[in-house]
């Protein structure tokens, strides 16, 4: 029992998916779920016996074709017809990490009962996501308007036989994997395509992983951060809780509070200081790691209420009797929330590359890019270069996509979020700032070396020893790309609690 997940109407939260995402856990619907997706289709198939008006997306065309009438006796062919032709989507493909929480997140839409799916469409997309089988979708095509129809195709295509999926690590097709497991397709009913391609999660899987992310990358910006503070023979008092308290903001004394906490106990932090400041990188990490994390605050607020709700069109609602075509499929509240997210961390590695930036620099009793014989050695001037240029390309990756729009379906839809658009450049931006602080910390490392024997404190020596056991210090030039690969790896693999992150 312990091994499984039940859908139900409890709110889902991060840290469940957190869990979720480390674990094997086996998904299973629950009898709650069962009778709202039951109740729902029972509702449609009824109303759809008895409709004389033509209903949106159930007995319609779709988009500028909603006028077009559709024969009751071409819905299931209307519905295959829909997610074949929205099968759109170009470009790289979709991390497999993601994919699922997309089979994760639309299967926890279609259960809250709105959607008119049937069941065993459901129960399919759950035999998907607990056998590991993985869709192959594609990050091009989607304008986050009319929910993330072309990514969404992809995802249903498999459920008629269609599509590619990855298996055991192997590329086959819709129709070989049902075949494998000895499946008929899904026969698609009236609405069902519909519900399966209007909806936003392509969106909120790329939120979802990025704000697990992100969260994970503030803790370590804040680590690294203190170890660049040692490293630099930086003070204490701008991390003195009174400065934070006379201007809360959360994030601030959040980070404060953390830093202080990672040098309780340190040798160099308590060492008389010959300067009176420290540069702003190191200064004024609290306001600026703590100004991210309150962004973060918001994204991840978004993103909560975000993949607790139904996201698909039109909607059923039982008890009124009302099926309601309009608009929750439009992923602005996500497109401003992945605008943000990218500002917020792009944030987080500028000041990283100025610390690693100061560390090089031969100041205060260090040498000159933190190597025993510079001139010789070039030592680490180069890693800064990257960092540096890393950095201007998230400035660039960061420019807002939702401040774009362009029309489609003939003026139907004509404005559009471009959310998606917005989702794979914030996860180039994340990504990128998982390797500028894997560049500070080699930086900091190195540098705390040229400290000793004065070291810091307890809780940041026994994070450099377990470092040091995969990235060793430094003496001449080596090939610093497979240092740096080593120590992103070491970040990668590092398991932070979620009490810690959240």
């Amino acid at each position: 029992m312990n091994n499984l997940h039940y859908i139900d109407s409890k709110i889902v939260t991060f840290e469940t998916l957190f869990h979720l995402v480390l674990s094997d856990k086996k998904l299973k619907l629950s009898d709650e779920a069962k009778e709202k997706i039951q109740k729902c289709r029972l509702y449609l198939d009824e109303k759809i016996k008895k409709a004389a008006e033509p209903i949106y997306g159930i007995n319609t065309g779709f988009g500028s074709l909603c006028n077009v009438k559709i024969d009751n006796n071409n819905l299931q062919q209307l519905q295959e017809n829909l997610v074949m032709s929205h099968a759109c989507g170009t470009g790289s493909e979709v991390p497999k990490r993601i994919v699922k929480l997309m089979l994760f997140l639309k299967i926890q839409s279609l259960s809250y009962g709105h959607s008119g799916v049937q069941i065993e469409t459901v129960e399919r997309l759950i035999d998907f996501y607990n056998n590991d089988i993985t869709p192959i979708i594609y990050t091009q095509g989607s304008l986050g308007a009319s929910g993330d129809l072309a990514p969404l195709a992809h995802l249903s295509l498999p459920l008629i036989g269609k599509g590619e999926v990855y298996y055991k690590n192997e590329k086959i097709s819709g129709e070989a994997i049902l075949k494998e497991f000895n499946w008929n397709k899904i026969e698609l009913k009236s609405k069902e395509g519909l519900a399966l391609l209007n909806g936003t999660q392509f969106m909120s899987a790329y939120g979802v992983h990025l704000i697990l992310k992100s969260y994970k990358l503030s803790y370590l910006a804040d680590l690294i951060g203190a170890l660049s503070l040692e490293a630099f023979d930086g003070r204490i008092s701008p991390f003195n809780e009174l400065i934070h308290f006379i201007r809360p903001h959360n994030g601030q004394i959040k980070t404060a509070h953390r830093i202080h906490e990672f040098i309780e106990g340190s040798e160099l932090i308590n060492q008389p200081k010959e300067h009176v400041q420290d540069p702003y990188s190191f200064r004024c990490m609290p306001q600026v790691h703590g100004a991210s994390k309150d962004a973060l605050d918001y994204c991840k607020k978004t993103f909560l209420t975000e993949i607790n709700s139904v996201t698909d069109n039109p909607n059923i609602f039982i008890e009124a009797d009302e099926i309601i075509s309009g608009g929750n499929f439009h992923g602005q509240p996500l497109a401003l929330a992945f605008d943000f997210l990218s500002i917020a961390m792009a944030e987080l590695g500028s000041i990283s590359e100025r610390r690693t930036f100061q560390l090089v620099s031969g100041l205060r009793k260090l040498p000159p890019f933190l190597v025993k014989n510079p001139g010789l050695n070039s030592g680490f001037m180069i890693p800064q270069y990257t960092a540096a240029s890393i950095v201007s390309q998230n400035k660039q990756l960061a420019t807002p996509s939702s401040i774009d729009s362009i029309v489609s379906s003939n003026g139907q839809e004509d404005h559009v979020s471009m959310g998606a658009n917005g989702a794979t450049k914030a996860k180039q931006i994340v990504d990128n700032i998982e390797t500028i602080l894997a560049i500070e910390l080699l930086n900091a490392s190195q540098a705390l070396h040229f400290r000793l024997p004065v070291k810091t404190s307890p809780f940041l020596e026994s994070f450099l020893q377990m470092y040091r056991s995969e990235v060793p210090f430094i003496e001449n030039d080596t090939v610093l790309s497979l240092e740096i690969n080593k120590t992103l790896h070491f970040l990668q693999n590092l398991t932070i609690d979620t009490e810690e992150l959240f």
